[in-house]
Formats: structure tokens, sequence, C-alpha cells
């Protein structure tokens, strides 16, 4: 009915032959990069992979508490598909854990006697 390459409109020319999608999957195509990053061998630190450590604190060294704490939240989350799960939900995990309430509480770190936050 009308040539693809015709003026839609006063000046305007179709380009929908240009963008057209369905000519091939642009993901399948090797286009140079300056620097590879999907390998993933950069991010591999004594076998773990880097997101198993909270960026803010990579500085920091964890007890292994901590790291059992991290990979139960980890294997949690992803085997519930839940990237942010509930308190109710990291209490289970705790649970999960072996750990139970023995003690009196006490006070939490950077709180008054309280448990007001100090400043």
């Amino acid at each position: 009915m009308s040539d693809q390459n015709a003026p839609l409109h006063e000046g305007r020319v179709d380009t929908r032959a240009i963008t057209d999608r369905r000519q091939g999957d642009r993901r399948k195509r090797s286009v140079p990069v300056a620097i590879e990053r999907r390998s993933g061998k950069e991010r591999r630190v004594e076998g773990e992979r880097r997101r198993q450590v909270d960026p803010t604190t990579c500085e920091r060294e964890y007890t292994d508490e901590e790291i059992e704490f991290m990979r139960a939240m980890d294997f949690y989350k992803r085997a519930n598909r839940r990237p942010f799960p509930t308190w109710s939900e990291v209490l289970e995990v705790l649970r999960a854990l072996g750990y139970r309430k023995v003690a009196e509480p006490t006070p939490i770190h950077g709180t008054d006697v309280n448990g007001d936050i100090s400043v």
C-alpha cells in the first residue's frame, strides 16, 4: 500500500525498518568492550562470591557466627525469592540456626539503659 521509506508527515521518515527488533536478538551480537566484566573471576575471593559481603563494611572481618548467619539469610532469600525478608522471616532463620532466648535482655549497642537511642 505504501512505501516504507515514504514520508509519514511533512519531513518525517518511517524509521520502523531501522529499529525493528524482530530482525534478531541484539543480546546475541558480539560487541567489543573495553573491559570484560561478565566472567566473574575478579569477583571471587577465596571461593566466595562478592554478594556475600555487605559492600558498606567490606573492610571488616566477620566472625564465623556472622558468616553463618549471612549465608543462612542468603539461602533463605534465594529459596523463597524474597530479596527483602520481613523481621518475622529473619527471626525464623535465626530460630532455624538454633538461636533461642535463654538470658535476660541486655542493652543494645548505641542505646541507653531504657532502650532509647543515644546521640
